[in-house]
């Protein structure tokens, strides 16, 4: 048995032997991960609870390890393979309806694993695009159909939060495919004769095409398409040999009448071409990006983020960037531009100062057994000196060791005023801290090139290969560790006066980079506060991927670390909404509001229990 102090080991050694049961499955093996769970083999990784075993924590960490342990009892992955589309999004819809069949074998039967289910299902449809669609184009797919084929086998209605959602597409599915989404529940024991009507519901819906001869035997058609595959294989090297391809078609997928494009798209040589010259001619002093303020976009749960190359990646720290002499200057010229600021701020630091001591105070504990006598209970102790609990102890009032990230956009549309007021807001927020005994790290992030430097050279090198990822050369700064005395790192912030340093910026990697930063540190409370003025920006990466591709990483980010993560996450957008990425954020429309909402918002952070 685990020790009396270790909940977490002892909560995953229930859930070990509850999925060990419901598999059917003497070896599974069950563990926690903070980061994306799943299942390898008989091995289960389930999302991680805090040591606290919050209860939400502990339903979704249950419904999660029942429904892999389903998966491993109930799924065929051979048969499943064999099965499945080649489409993506059709992939997509035939996944979700297999997995609420697994889901439905186990709910249908025992009630505590239905409740498990029910709860992961709600916690999941919270932060699933359909709850954000305002038209049908915008819904999910493989969300609506999943609810939909979960209703069918279990009876059970859609979550209150994705039902409208769900309201938008449901009506033209039941058109569609309503009589063979009504059979699927007479074959939930049969795994082929379930995915031989889910493939109906996907021809139904036009995610894939009818099958030409019906009657023909599974293993015939199987060696045609091996047949059909090698010959395609063949007329592509035909057509590299005759220089071809720059006609081929995108593929796209309809969702009934939207049409919208779910595949990614083909770049032909003459596209890429267009690409190239449309990322700017300006140089590296003239060019400022431009920032998309997009609506949300939908991320499917098949999304995966690439990286080409991190061969030209650098983490550097100021000092590196630039000689003393020049750091100096620089900070010379920020403080110049920043005078009269520089007061008002000052004063809300203070505030800020005043309320973190107020925290760190001493208090009295009364009614003790021992201690100082209590005044307030002299009388009582007179009458009866055998009465207790008439002494008094002087407490420290408890306050957590903190540690504060500053994490600042260093992109070329932060040129001028608002990088100018960041610098100083960060360098006077970091001294108060120091006051208090908070201790900061101040980072930036940005990109070494414009048009996705060597990073995007080695691409055209090696032929550019097809939807290669991230495309550029990252730069994240360290302008102030977390041990280093602000006297020292003073100077440092200087540099984002410097001409040709703000370029291009990659959100999510530069998130991941301070949050594992923040993670290896000892203290108790670890706080990421993100300054931006948009969306991530890369014209390389963007040109060759799709349009969302980088806001579509930054959002599986923040849903990660406000979700799985002990760093507490909050954001603070320049000029742009960054409360459509992080749920604890707030927008200013002047760069001069900064320091005041850097301050009131660590202030509302510390005041929460």
């Amino acid at each position: 048995m685990p020790p009396d102090d270790n909940p977490l080991e002892a909560f995953r050694q229930v859930l070990t032997g509850a999925s060990r049961a419901i598999a059917a499955e003497p070896e599974v093996e069950l563990s926690f991960t903070a980061e994306s769970p799943g299942v390898q083999g008989k091995t289960i990784k389930a999302p991680m609870p805090g040591r606290t075993l919050a209860q939400r924590d502990v339903a979704e960490a249950r419904g999660y390890a029942d429904a892999a342990a389903l998966r491993l009892r109930h799924h065929d992955t051979g048969l499943h393979a064999r099965s499945s589309p080649a489409d993506e999004l059709a992939r997509a819809v035939f996944n979700a309806a297999e997995q609420e069949r697994v889901e439905a074998l186990g709910a249908r039967t025992m009630a505590g694993i239905k409740a498990n289910l029910n709860s992961v299902t709600e916690m999941r449809m919270r932060t699933d695009p359909i709850t954000r669609a305002r038209n049908r184009a915008e819904v999910p797919l493989s969300t609506a159909l999943g609810l939909i084929v979960r209703e069918r086998l279990t009876g059970q209605a859609p979550p209150e939060a994705a039902r409208q959602g769900l309201k938008l597409i449901s009506e033209w599915i039941e058109e569609k495919a309503g009589a063979d989404l009504d059979a699927l529940g007479l074959a939930l024991d049969d795994q082929a004769a379930f995915a031989a009507l889910a493939t109906k519901v996907l021809q139904d819906l036009d995610l894939v095409e009818a099958d030409l001869d019906p009657d023909q035997d599974p293993e015939q058609g199987d060696e045609a398409e091996g047949e059909n595959e090698s010959e395609a294989e063949e007329g592509e090297d035909d057509k590299e040999e005759d220089g071809g391809g720059e006609g081929e078609a995108e593929i796209r997928v309809e969702q009934g009448e939207s049409g919208q494009d779910e595949a990614d798209t083909q770049f032909s040589e003459e596209e890429m071409a267009e690409g190239e010259d449309g990322l700017g001619e300006e140089g590296e002093q003239g060019m400022l990006p431009v920032r998309p303020n997009r609506p949300l976009s939908d991320l499917p749960p098949q999304f995966d983020y690439k990286v080409f190359t991190t061969r030209f990646d650098e983490m550097v720290e100021a000092t590196e960037l630039c000689d003393p002499e020049e750091l100096g200057r620089l900070r010379s010229y920020l403080d110049q531009q920043l005078v009269h600021l520089q007061s008002a701020v000052t004063k809300l630091a203070n505030r800020l100062q005043r309320r973190l001591m107020a925290q760190q105070s001493r208090s009295w504990e009364f009614d003790q057994e021992e201690g100082l006598l209590d005044a307030a209970r002299l009388a009582r102790v007179v009458v009866n000196p055998a009465q207790s609990l008439s002494y008094k102890i002087e407490r420290d009032t408890e306050f957590r060791d903190t540690v504060v990230t500053l994490l600042i956009d260093n992109s070329g549309s932060m040129r001028g005023r608002p990088i100018s007021i960041a610098a100083i807001s960060a360098d006077i927020l970091a001294r108060t801290l120091e006051r208090c005994g908070v201790k900061t790290e101040i980072l930036g992030f940005t990109t070494r090139a414009w048009k996705g430097g060597q990073s995007r050279e080695k691409w055209l090198s090696e032929g550019r290969p097809p939807n290669p990822g991230r495309l550029n050369d990252l730069r994240h700064i360290i302008y102030k560790k977390a041990d280093e005395p602000w006297r020292r790192a003073r100077r440092n912030l200087g540099l984002m006066m410097r001409e040709g340093l703000l370029k291009e910026n990659i959100d999510g990697e530069a998130l991941l980079w301070a949050h594992n930063r923040l993670i290896a540190r000892a203290e108790e409370r670890r706080v990421l506060m993100v300054i931006s003025d948009g969306a991530p920006v890369d014209d390389s990466t963007l040109s060759v991927n799709s349009g969302t591709y980088l806001e579509r990483h930054l959002r599986q980010v923040i849903g990660w670390i406000e979700d799985r993560s002990p760093v507490e996450l909050i954001a603070i957008g320049i000029g742009h909404d960054v409360t459509r990425y992080y749920s604890r954020a707030v927008t200013i429309m002047d760069a001069e509001q900064l320091g005041g909402t850097m301050v009131e918002q660590l202030a509302a952070l510390f005041d929460q229990p």
